[in-house]
């Protein structure tokens, strides 16, 4: 039995690896595919993401669509590491991506929608994670954009980590995944000839959706068990350790929604506050930030580890703020209370927010850029 139980464990960290190795090349696919398309590309999509609220609403309603900000922010790394986009052009769609992983948790609360009480608290629960990011992106987006503090100091961490010693920090992972990235993008470039830029990014998007799935899946099949006894136990009594607690927790399973939306339906059932789950909330808004930072190690570019030093940043410099300073924690779970006091009165407000935030509004300004610049 022992021996069964052993050669299991061997099997899923295995997969793993070989996931965490999918995942990589997948990075390196995404920047050759982009290098591959051209000058040309490069000018239309700095076009696009050059006006900061356009870019904003883009990593918002991509990351509601794929329900994950890894895979928004890793394409990000991807597309900076390429020279499709600048640094000043991705910030936005990082901040963005906050917003836009929240949906997982909303949708969640949606379970308690025919108990009115449960439905209130839970609904809490999944919204001030909604709240404390656009209170980020509302204070620290006009400041990035008059200042640039958040790419001055990314690029001074991204400098350093790189350079450690006079080695390039990246270079071990860049070194196992080029074999593979080689292969796929001369096979690629040989079989669809003048389209393998094309067959080349979307062979990479889904090697990249489906190793992190992945990746998420395994992981907290294997720890989910283990997490619950450890929020059970912290949670709620010792809110710095709470607030570690979801750093490494979600840095473990590469998935802020998996974290996030386990604290919902406890929430939900009264068994823990808003308040108390509030720290767990932003620690897992930077763990997550962990999948970024390994894809830009895995392209060997210093732009690319900064606009992922970009994420951690923006989500700690969020923390500092809204948890460090005390009565500043009052303003996202006063919000969040309100929001569900008012989806709890008339349940269809939850829809038309969920529908408004995530999709309309976003779907609607990428639109009327999209018209504009067409003319």
């Amino acid at each position: 039995m022992q021996g069964k139980t052993l050669f299991s464990r061997i099997v899923k960290a295995v997969s793993v690896l070989g996931l965490l190795y999918a995942f990589l090349c997948s990075i390196e696919l995404l920047s050759a595919s982009f290098k591959l398309m051209g000058e040309g590309f490069a000018n239309q999509l700095m076009q696009t993401t050059s006006n900061p609220i356009v870019g904003l609403f883009i990593g918002l309603l991509i990351t509601a669509i794929v329900q994950s900000s890894s895979c928004t922010t890793s394409l990000v790394v991807a597309v900076v590491s390429s020279g499709a986009i600048s640094i000043p052009n991705a910030v936005p769609i990082i901040m963005g991506a906050n917003i836009g992983t929240t949906i997982t948790n909303t949708l969640v609360s949606f379970g308690s929608m025919g108990r009115r009480d449960e439905f209130r608290r839970a609904m809490g629960a999944a919204t001030v994670h909604d709240m404390f990011n656009v209170l980020c992106v509302s204070i620290f987006l006009p400041l990035e954009l008059l200042t640039h503090f958040l790419q001055t100091s990314a690029m001074f961490l991204a400098d350093l980590f790189a350079n450690v010693g006079g080695l390039k920090f990246a270079s071990p992972l860049n070194l196992i995944t080029r074999p593979v990235v080689d292969f796929c993008s001369g096979t690629v470039a040989e079989v669809a000839g003048s389209w393998g830029a094309a067959v080349l990014g979307v062979v990479a998007l889904v090697m990249l959706f489906f190793a992190l799935m992945g990746m998420v899946k395994s992981l907290r099949s294997a720890s989910a068990g283990r997490f619950e006894v450890l929020f059970d136990k912290y949670v709620g009594r010792y809110p710095y350790l709470a607030l570690l607690l979801g750093v490494v927790v979600t840095g473990i399973v590469q998935s802020s929604s998996a974290v996030t939306s386990l604290m919902v339906p406890i929430v939900g059932a009264g068994i823990l506050t808003v308040e108390q789950i509030y720290p767990v909330t932003l620690g897992a808004n930077m763990g997550t930030t962990v999948t970024a930072l390994l894809a830009a190690l895995s392209t060997g570019d210093v732009k690319a580890l900064a606009i992922a030093f970009v994420h951690s940043l923006f989500n700690v410099c969020g923390t500092v703020l809204f948890f460090v300073i005390p009565w500043n924690r009052r303003i996202p779970i006063g919000m969040a209370r309100w929001l569900a006091a008012l989806c709890a009165k008339a349940r269809y407000y939850a829809i038309l927010y969920v529908l408004a935030v995530f999709f309309i509004v976003p779907g609607m300004i990428i639109l009327v850029q999209k018209l504009l610049a067409g003319r």
